[in-house]
């Protein structure tokens, strides 16, 4: 298969049909697979309604079947066909971060959706992406689409169309290409189908923005538990890694500094994976830095990058800094953990 390129500036002209969003619209429309840019990553997108095109998703990405999928709307009022119904809790929280990077849990409506988006759930995820050509090709299409992140399975996620050619071309039918994406982290995931809304993601929406709106929300305890069912997507399964090691450090730059000594001297070449305040401190084969301490959002809008940048170096082993779980640490201590596969080493 041949993966068709179409290159369209992200600052939209919303009263102008771009020809290239008609022609990619169209193929995703009839079952094909398009990606497409949206605030957080880049999505692999297919027609909702279509069961054998969402099963062609998984086929792609080499995506395990009882993973769920996210379906993407491109208007907020599409929502009332799709669930059986909408709590005031959602609708509060539509008011103010709809479109954006949050994605709500609902009830699904019965025979709406094919088990291939839900992996046979009760409940289904959706969310109205922030990004102008997300929008227009999800509008154009006519239906909700249904689209995990555009990359092979296990891997980094992708902020830019590069790099969902380089894991997807001759996969799918074709990429719309609209530069890097934003927030660089996949939306965060809220359950509100019981009586305490539950995150069960942490992303682009911090914990501390959603108090601030409806009060009291919970964290799922069992993010980790790999035995249980996923509730939502990047529940479940080793995701973000790079292809060499990732070990997490929770402690001082010299701590860190020790432990890629011990693994230079047995002849191993190692990467360091730091802020611009560190990376004068440190000594290692490759030292790629990832944003600044001041503002953790630039270590978000990164991160997937930095780890596919390492693929490119060819490391043995990499040792990357430990954040905190505050605001929108959360969210990149939550990517950083899967892609370490668990690892961390806390300095005494």
């Amino acid at each position: 298969m041949r993966t068709k390129i179409w290159k369209v500036d992200n600052i939209v002209d919303n009263n102008k049909i771009y020809p290239q969003i008609v022609d990619a619209s169209s193929l995703l429309r009839d079952g094909e697979l398009i990606a497409f840019p949206t605030e957080t990553v880049y999505g692999l997108g297919a027609n909702a309604l279509n069961g054998q095109a969402v099963a062609n998703i998984y086929q792609a990405k080499g995506r395990p079947s009882d993973n769920p999928l996210i379906v993407h709307i491109g208007h907020k009022e599409q929502l009332n066909g799709l669930v059986e119904e909408i709590p005031d809790v959602a609708h509060t929280l539509i008011s103010r971060f709809w479109p954006g990077p949050l994605t709500l849990i609902f009830k699904k409506k019965e025979g709406v959706f094919p088990d291939t988006v839900t992996a046979g759930l009760a409940s289904v995820a959706i969310r109205m992406p922030d990004h102008p050509l997300a929008l227009q090709l999800i509008r154009e299409s006519g239906c909700p689409v249904a689209a995990p992140s555009a990359n092979l399975s296990g891997k980094p996620s992708p902020t830019t169309a590069q790099h969902v050619y380089e894991d997807l071309n001759g996969r799918i039918a074709g990429i719309v290409d609209g530069g890097a994406t934003g927030v660089g982290l996949e939306s965060t995931v809220l359950d509100i189908t019981g009586d305490v809304p539950l995150i069960l993601r942490p992303g682009g929406v911090t914990i501390e923005q959603l108090q601030e709106i409806i009060g009291h929300v919970e964290v799922d305890k069992g993010l980790l538990k790999e035995k249980e069912a996923p509730k939502a997507p990047g529940m479940k399964y080793k995701h973000y890694a790079p292809q060499a090691p990732l070990t997490l450090v929770d402690g001082s730059p010299s701590f860190l500094q020790s432990l890629v000594d011990e693994k230079r001297a047995e002849g191993l070449r190692v990467g360091i994976y730091t802020v611009s305040e560190h990376k004068h401190l440190y000594e290692a084969d490759i030292i790629l830095e990832g944003g600044t301490l001041k503002d953790l959002r630039t270590i978000a809008e990164n991160m997937y990058g930095v780890l596919r940048e390492f693929d490119h170096e060819g490391p043995d082993v990499i040792f990357g800094e430990a954040y905190p779980h505050e605001g929108i640490g959360e969210a990149i201590m939550n990517r950083l953990l899967k892609a370490a596969s668990g690892r961390i080493i806390k300095e005494d």
